[in-house]
């Protein structure tokens, strides 16, 4: 079920009233399990068993790491729990890359003449509950959170509709009491809500699936067009991407505080981040941070040596990249912003890096716009190596950039990406310079406020068009 289908405007305000006229946190907990399944369900029903698997081996693991003092009992508890995410995980998204990969060397030493593959269809949002349900085991492993002894709160958890197939990827340290908590009806917090919900919607249906169709026909035969049309896609894509999949973000974000519980913050303005670690600290947060805290700083982080923390952030960019998509373009893709990382990291050395602070004067926001224009390119030749199907496709892009190869001249292209960019960053702007989810946000006046909402609603109307597309990250 899509967020942006005719059948989540039918089954979400059905869960909102059932859930609000319930009067216990077990009812609700009862109503949001049942939704949550029914929501997955509407994907495929044959992979709620998955689901399941991941939830009741995670509950196990986490009681018994929590009911031994021994070590080595609460390793293989841990152990269990990994290895299970992973390898279901890996079957269903891996395996055919890694045989496919192996091929050749199996081929040369005449080792392997009939190769088996899996013909099946890959799970939507497995990489995303995968990643949730193990980060609880480890955390109760580390002794950051208590198990919970519900098996009812932590199945929610688990499933919980809003983020399930494209997260926010959230901890149990966050998500978890809220579950189990008594939540209360606020209507500051439903008006909150639903205007994250519309700035969604925008982001997906009126920015990412107009602009959707431009940047395909650009990058399935990038030989066709001359430079400035390949340049004008490519940053096309850099503003669908991100609409897509923080618009897939917001509307999680919203719909989860109309029912009492808040979700992290996914996406904080990236685009107009002034350094590469900034990126990073703005764009898919919760996926960052968990390989920070579950891959990179048990790496050994910065802690050993320079060359240590080098090698720390390349492999853990490029398991990154992997998590993506079980392709090479991927990797490569997480690779460059490894090597974009240890290059800053390098830069830097010994200072703190955090959020760029605002410009003081016009010679600060000159110099500030000129670091943000070199981030985004540096973004965006990443970007290549994502959208591309293969390598040769990926080449023959960049070759076509960098010769300043003639062809088509894509006029229509040129002007969506001069308008749509443009848009981007005045209304990332707005948000960026009042620290705020939205960029309406600083309208109070109650007349000014109503015309803003209505405004955006003719928009999302004039722009609906036929059914909903799916979402990039849903692939993922």
């Amino acid at each position: 079920m899509l967020f942006n289908s005719s059948a989540f405007v039918v089954f979400f305000p059905t869960v909102f009233l059932l859930y609000w006229s319930l009067g216990s946190t077990k009812q609700r907990n009862l109503l949001l399990a049942g939704a949550s399944y029914f929501f997955y369900g509407c994907w495929d029903w044959r992979f709620l068993s998955l689901l399941w698997i991941s939830t009741v081996l995670d509950f196990i693991c986490g009681l018994g790491i929590a009911r031994t003092e021994n070590t080595r009992r609460r390793r293989a508890f841990l152990l269990a729990s990994v290895m299970g995410n992973l390898g279901i995980l890996a079957s269903f998204k891996y395996f055919n890359f890694f045989l496919d990969s192996l091929a050749p060397l199996l081929d040369a030493l005449h080792l392997w003449a009939a190769r088996p593959s899996l013909d099946i269809i890959l799970p939507v949002g497995i990489s995303f509950y995968t990643f949730q349900t193990m980060s609880y085991t480890i955390d109760v492993y580390r002794g950051r959170i208590r198990p919970t002894r519900n098996f009812l709160s932590f199945l929610v958890y688990v499933a919980y509709f809003p983020q399930l197939v494209a997260g926010p990827i959230e901890r149990a340290t966050n998500l978890l009491p809220q579950i189990e908590s008594d939540r209360v009806f606020s209507v500051e917090r439903a008006e909150s809500g639903l205007s994250l919900i519309l700035w969604g919607y925008i982001k997906k249906v009126a920015i990412a699936d107009a602009i959707a169709p431009h940047v395909d026909r650009v990058f399935a035969d990038p030989g066709k067009f001359g430079w400035a049309a390949l340049l004008a896609g490519l940053y096309l894509f850099a503003v669908q991407i991100y609409c897509d999949f923080s618009g897939y973000s917001d509307i999680a974000r919203g719909s989860s505080r109309l029912l009492g519980i808040e979700l992290m913050e996914n996406f904080k303005q990236p685009y107009l981040s002034a350094n590469i670690t900034e990126f990073w600290r703005r764009w898919h947060i919760s996926l960052s941070t968990w390989l920070r805290d579950y891959l990179y700083i048990p790496l050994g982080g910065n802690r050993k040596g320079e060359r240590r923390t080098y090698l720390n952030n390349m492999l853990t960019m490029l398991l990154g990249g992997l998590w993506h998509g079980a392709g090479w373009t991927f990797v490569v893709w997480g690779g460059l912003h490894g090597l974009y990382l240890a290059a800053h990291k390098m830069l830097t050395r010994g200072r703190k890096i955090g959020f760029s602070p605002k410009p003081a004067g016009p010679a600060d926001a000159l110099r500030h716009a000129l670091k943000v224009f070199a981030v985004f390119q540096l973004v965006c030749l990443g970007w290549v190596f994502f959208r591309s199907p293969d390598f040769s496709r990926a080449w023959q892009y960049l070759s076509s950039l960098a010769l300043l190869h003639q062809g088509a001249a894509g006029l229509d292209v040129i002007w969506y990406a001069l308008a749509y960019c443009s848009a981007m960053i005045i209304l990332d702007l707005a948000a960026w310079v009042r620290d705020a989810e939205a960029p309406f946000e600083w309208v109070h006046r109650p007349e000014l406020r109503g015309a803003v909402y209505a405004t955006m609603m003719a928009w999302l109307v004039l722009c609906r068009g036929g059914g909903g597309q799916p979402f990039i990250y849903f692939q993922f």
